[in-house]
């Protein structure tokens, strides 16, 4: 299915979600900047979006975020 997405994707998508950037991503989970780039782009190909905007919004209508997931998940 082209919308299963990996535990760290989707970790990653949920820091997205909250504003982070490729570097505070990569940070915050102890990859490197490269790494942390190439998730988001994965993501975006796999939730057939654009941009940053669009990904949040398909991460919300396919469940994959909830506006009940505390600030600080990973």
């Amino acid at each position: 299915m082209k919308h299963t997405l990996s535990q760290r994707e989707q970790e990653v998508l949920r820091l997205i979600a909250y504003e982070n950037t490729s570097e505070e991503i990569a940070q915050k989970l102890f990859i490197s900047n490269h790494t942390a780039k190439s998730h988001r782009k994965n993501l975006l190909e796999k939730l057939s979006v654009r941009n940053m905007a669009g990904l949040v919004r398909r991460g919300f209508e396919l469940g994959l975020l909830s506006p009940s997931q505390p600030m600080n998940a990973t």
